[in-house]
């Protein structure tokens, strides 16, 4: 097994990918804040994950009851509409500070799953070159 590719590892990077990617969709809504018929955006991948990890069907055996018995590699964040809503009289539904709650969580989720991911770097290089 290549130690730069475990599952942990895996759902990191696609927490990362996730991150970013909700970024741009809610930097997307707010771009379009005034814009008449615009429907926000969302990031679905909390879901899928949580999906993934309870399905019974896992990829690996866990050993132990923390163990996480996901690759990673069906997990995809994806964008999805809100179609069923109106804010305004013009069509849109984006609300402002929804957006600026959504961006300010997902900056800190995106700075813990970075830590997380920093740390595990960390522990390699500690294995790798024996330091203390």
């Amino acid at each position: 097994m290549n130690i730069f590719d475990s599952p942990v590892m895996n759902v990191l990077k696609k927490g990362l990918d996730a991150g970013a990617l909700r970024q741009r969709v809610i930097a997307n809504n707010v771009a379009n804040l005034n814009t008449p018929g615009f429907k926000k955006s969302y990031v679905s991948f909390e879901d899928q994950l949580k999906a993934a990890i309870n399905s019974s069907g896992a990829p690996l055996k866990g050993t132990h009851p923390l163990h996480i018995g996901v690759s990673g590699a069906a997990i995809k964040p994806e964008v999805k509409q809100v179609k069923d809503t109106t804010m305004r009289y013009d069509g849109n539904n984006v609300d402002i500070d929804e957006e600026m709650v959504n961006l300010a969580a997902t900056t800190i989720q995106y700075d813990v799953i970075s830590q997380g991911l920093i740390d595990r770097y960390n522990i390699l290089g500690i294995v790798i070159g024996g330091r203390r």
